[in-house]
């Protein structure tokens, strides 16, 4: 048995039910690499410093959800464009030939935010699997459910979608985010977002072209209830970054009425791919475009794409 000389781990609480691990280690195998292992550890807040000081030299990277996306950003520092902008993180690449400046016991870390990217290639790839192109000039309408840090992500995703020009946030504490609006106007213009509350969302969804949720659990039951109850059609893509259950209430109302919907688990697969490329020092920042890369990233995502179809 080949021995484990490479480790990465999810950080999160809860942690229990992540797919996380599936994605990693199958990523691991197709590409080789006997000596890689991926797993998961329950961490909160208060126990997130203490984690990292355990940790040896055979640690590469860490994959970080709830509630440790913004914890993490004082003990490293933000490497790719959305990192930098947004100030949330989900990856964490070790450099053990740096120091760190905040504790001495810490290896220098890399921060990066792939869960945008992850977003906006789950789209990508359901439109092209349907024969379609998110073609610019098209002035879409995208609406998001919910306004904390992961619709902060999604929306960012959206600015990075050409054919949409407006999105309109739903939630039921409109003014929580004070972020989202400056982000919006700063890459789509002014003008380019709504706030409102979520009593508008049924009637919202129905003339959208892109639809994230991004209020976790059975929060959106009641939203698909009353989309389905309304009798809407719509021919828009719906991405529930809910993956348990699967599929959603939501997920499923929108398919009744018409629509595309994508589960949580795609915009998991493409952000953890990219991981992967970080985590293993293949790529140091967000995927490359050259032709000669398409194999190897098709490749993998195929191994990834399978186990967690067993997984799920």
């Amino acid at each position: 048995m080949t021995e484990v000389d490479h480790r990465c781990a999810v950080l999160g609480k809860p942690i229990a039910h992540s797919l996380s691990p599936v994605l990693h280690n199958a990523a691991y195998r197709a590409l080789g690499l006997d000596s890689w292992s991926y797993g998961r550890h329950e961490v909160g807040e208060t126990e997130l410093e203490d984690f990292l000081e355990s940790l040896d030299s055979s640690w590469a990277g860490l994959s970080l959800t709830m509630p440790l996306k913004k914890t993490i950003q004082p003990y490293g520092v933000p490497c790719n464009a959305w990192a930098k902008e947004l100030k949330v993180a989900n990856t964490a690449v070790f450099d053990w030939s740096g120091a760190n400046d905040k504790n001495a016991a810490i290896p220098a870390i890399r921060l990066y935010n792939t869960d945008v990217k992850g977003i906006e290639l789950a789209f990508e790839h359901s439109y092209r699997a349907r024969g379609m192109r998110m073609d610019s000039g098209q002035d879409g309408e995208a609406v998001i459910i919910g306004n904390g840090n992961t619709a902060t992500s999604a929306l960012a995703a959206c600015t990075e979608m050409p054919h949409i020009g407006h999105v309109t946030v739903v939630a039921r504490h409109p003014d929580k985010n004070e972020a989202l609006e400056p982000l919006a106007e700063s890459h789509m213009g002014v003008g380019s977002i709504s706030i409102v509350a979520m009593d508008h969302a049924a009637n919202l969804l129905s003339h959208a072209d892109v639809v994230i949720n991004t209020i976790p659990g059975l929060a959106a039951d009641p939203i698909a209830e009353a989309f389905a109850s309304a009798g809407i059609v719509t021919n828009g893509t719906l991405l529930d970054v809910v993956y348990d259950p699967r599929p959603t209430k939501l997920m499923q109302a929108w398919r009744s009425c018409g629509g595309t919907a994508i589960g949580g688990e795609e915009m998991l697969l493409y952000q953890a791919m990219i991981q992967v490329w970080l985590m293993t020092g293949i790529w140091d920042n967000d995927p490359p475009t050259e032709p000669t890369s398409h194999q190897k990233v098709e490749a993998l995502e195929h191994a990834m794409r399978s186990a967690l179809k067993e997984a799920l």
